[in-house]
């Protein structure tokens, strides 16, 4: 039997962890804090920020003055801080106080990340494409960050321009056609779910990106209830006709 066949896993399961409404502990404000400040902040967490006045970072300073969302406290880390947090972030230079923090945050049962420290985090910060709802990470598993950014680079020059703007477009009608069909399962599930499929291949990103009201209601009018998907075609010239009409 091959050695491959006895290899443990390295992995790690990548989620979207929904932070919003959720209170979130850093201790530190220097460069890699104020990252980590802004993914929480993105998130629509709450912040509680611990960290010495003489070394914040100029873009933490920033978060601080114009986030209503963080609650800064000017000293080292207490061990009460941990008291009520959903999450905890360290990204400070003091090794032994970081794993302090890490081993009090699992005891507690609290996820934790410490910054450059593998062994001490539960989660990892990956390297990030966002674009409106779409999100997308490449996880070296803390083995190889510059790697995972250089890989995210070529991910990102492959993403369309408008692809944020689509999925935006295709949530709104995706719901639109929820209220028009509403039902989980069943044959009127695996219609809408075909339909959105089918609108989602055939269309090109950019046709998707420039859907408008008018053109999403006549969709699920004509298309929808037809049971068919209308081209960008279609619903652009019906469009331009009911203008023209309105304009004479």
């Amino acid at each position: 039997m091959s050695a491959q066949t006895h290899r443990e896993p390295e992995g790690s399961l990548l989620i979207a962890w929904q932070l919003k409404g959720k209170n979130v502990l850093i201790v530190g404000g220097g460069e890699v804090a104020s990252g980590r400040i802004q993914h929480v902040l993105d998130a629509g967490a709450a912040i509680t920020l611990v960290s010495p006045a003489d070394g914040l970072h100029t873009l933490t300073k920033s978060f601080i003055e114009s986030s209503d969302r963080i609650t800064y406290h000017d000293r080292e880390f207490n061990p009460s801080d941990l008291d009520g947090v959903d999450m905890v972030l360290t990204a400070i230079d003091d090794v032994v106080v970081s794993r302090d923090i890490g081993i009090r945050s699992r005891t507690l049962r609290i996820p934790v990340n410490v910054a450059d420290d593998p062994s001490y985090c539960d989660f990892y910060f990956g390297s990030q494409i966002r674009r409106g709802p779409l999100q997308i990470m490449v996880s070296t598993n803390g083995k190889g960050p510059k790697l995972a950014s250089l890989i995210r680079q070529r991910i990102e020059e492959a993403v369309p321009q408008g692809a944020g703007e689509a999925i935006e477009k295709v949530g709104l009608l995706r719901e639109r056609l929820k209220e028009r069909a509403p039902g989980v399962g069943g044959g009127i599930g695996r219609r809408r779910m075909q339909w959105m499929i089918n609108l989602c291949t055939t269309w090109e990103m950019d046709d998707l990106a420039r859907l408008d009201d008018e053109q999403m209601e006549r969709m699920l009018v004509e298309g929808w209830e037809k049971n068919i998907v209308l081209s960008p075609e279609e619903v652009r010239v019906h469009g331009s006709r009911v203008r023209s009409v309105e304009n004479n």
